[in-house]
């Protein structure tokens, strides 16, 4: 349960706000898509993603063949794997996409499975909160226009998420399905 709160509280807020403050995204388009199933497009389409934090690239694959390298920004502290809530690492290992979303201060997202169970259950070991709702995402509403791209994509500074430009994510959002895998390394 004391997991599942968390997890609530940023749906909540990453949904949306029918009246968002001026420095989020305008959802409308966005959540227009996923309503009307136009958030997909076959052509293009990729069905596996790869990340490899060391050399800080996304790697966009069909038919077992790279499509697409895409350069990244990682969490603030990325050497290693999650192990908790604001360790501001990126977590290694197996997942999928299992949701879209329109983020009104990333522009849109892609979720990433985390925690799996087994996630949760070594942080519970460690008596620990495994963190969650790390994601795909795209920039923030200061580099909305991508002038600051060189500056974002130059650093890490996501609290665990990996980030893509906002030109990127327009790419991903068409090219992936729920469900398609990633695996970050």
């Amino acid at each position: 349960m004391k997991y599942l709160l968390p997890l609530l509280a940023f749906l909540f807020v990453a949904c949306g706000d029918p009246k968002p403050p001026k420095d989020h995204y305008n959802l409308k388009e966005c959540k227009e898509e996923l309503l009307d199933a136009k958030d997909y497009s076959a052509e293009g389409s990729i069905d596996r993603i790869l990340v490899i934090k060391e050399k800080r690239k996304m790697y966009l694959y069909k038919d077992g063949k790279v499509q697409r390298v895409i350069p990244v920004s990682l969490g603030k502290n990325p050497v290693g794997a999650k192990q908790k809530q604001g360790d501001n690492k990126t977590p290694e290992g197996e997942f999928f996409i299992h949701r879209k979303l329109c983020s009104p201060k990333y522009y849109r997202s892609l979720c990433i499975s985390y925690p799996r169970p087994s996630d949760i259950q070594k942080a519970k070991a460690r008596g620990v909160n495994p963190g969650g709702a790390v994601t795909i995402h795209a920039q923030p509403k200061w580099n909305a226009d991508g002038k600051g791209d060189s500056y974002t994509l130059a650093r890490n500074w996501t609290q665990g998420c990996v980030a893509v430009t906002n030109e990127a994510m327009k790419d991903l959002w068409y090219a992936v399905r729920e469900g398609v895998p990633i695996t970050i390394r």
